[in-house]
């Protein structure tokens, strides 16, 4: 690898607020600790969660310092280890997923992670798709999982073609499980349905709840939800008795409780145990990764003035 550099390009606020406030600074290099490596960035992704944390909305145990990097999630190359890291090599390709890391997060060229938050990226996976999924595949694989549903199982991924939805219709149908989907707009139906979905149909429509009885009159056994409110809640009638919903914590309105069904809310975990899951699915699934958009990383507010805008099919990346 290069040689380090002493200070590294990054996009960061100096106090939350709207888009316009992440802004390119060059800012001291972390140093790692004993169990820490530092990655030399490729990719960072773009989700809600960052548009929330840059407003102050989500926030780590602890003050926040400024000026603050957002980003949870990223991939490169390992440029150097602590003295305690024994699962990496420098040069090593490798994804991460940390929220709340002291050290700032990943929209910069050089970001410090946790050993036990990171892992080897697979080979059948190039540095921009594994960046674009590093959160959004765990968070998918382990709702998947929490959904308890396998073949012959009826599934409805609700927000299937957004940045986690399209990956659980993958894990989903891997699972074994018929998978419904709901998606808005021609586009990204026929991505939803390239990717596994059986059916799919616009939440949105006047028609939806028409739609969904039709497609499964016996009803539905589990929903996977990565969007909440009242389209949802009607779709939930149609969900069988000791049926599942599972959701991950940040979907707003949570989906409510109902009598004989079970509602499961979770926060996906970065764990070497997690990453070695995460690696035996992505090859068994042939894992694809849709990408709406990139944008360097001086463009950074431009990314989340787009996420902001809505109607995203797959996932906004930085390229770096």
């Amino acid at each position: 690898m290069a040689k380090i550099p002493s200070t590294r390009n990054a996009a960061a606020i100096d106090r939350f607020g709207g888009p316009s406030l992440l802004k390119p600074r060059a800012l001291p290099m972390p140093q790692c600790g004993p169990s820490e490596i530092l990655i030399d960035m490729h990719t960072a992704g773009v989700g809600v969660w960052d548009t929330a944390i840059r407003r102050g909305e989500w926030r780590a145990p602890g003050r926040t310092r400024f000026p603050f990097i957002p980003g949870v999630d990223g991939a490169g190359r390992v440029a150097a280890v602590g003295s305690r890291v024994t699962r990496f090599d420098v040069g090593d390709r490798v994804y991460a997923y940390e929220f709340g890391n002291s050290n700032g997060g990943f929209y910069a060229d050089f970001v410090v992670v946790h050993q036990g938050h990171a892992g080897h990226v697979p080979a059948s996976m190039d540095l921009r798709s594994a960046g674009a999924a590093a959160a959004t595949a765990l968070t998918a694989l382990q709702g998947v999982r929490a959904l308890a549903s396998g073949r012959g199982k009826t599934v409805l991924v609700f927000g299937g073609s957004g940045a986690v939805g399209t990956l659980a219709v993958q894990f989903a149908k891997s699972h074994g499980a018929r998978v419904i989907a709901t998606a808005s707009g021609a586009k990204a139906q026929r991505l939803v349905r390239s990717l596994g979905a059986s059916a799919v149909f616009d939440a949105r429509s006047k028609h939806a709840i028409v739609q969904l009885r039709a497609l499964a009159p016996e009803g539905i056994d589990a929903v996977l939800a990565f969007a909440g409110g009242e389209q949802l809640d009607k779709c939930l009638d149609s969900l069988r008795p000791n049926g599942r919903v599972v959701y991950p914590n940040g979907v707003e309105p949570a989906p409510r409780r109902r009598k004989g069904r079970r509602v499961i809310a979770y926060d996906a975990v970065a764990s070497p145990k997690e990453f070695t899951a995460l690696a035996r699915a992505i090859k068994a699934t042939r894992l694809r990764v849709p990408v709406a958009a990139r944008y360097p990383l001086t463009r950074a507010a431009a990314a989340h003035k787009r996420l902001e805008a809505g109607r995203i099919v797959g996932r906004i990346v930085l390229s770096i």
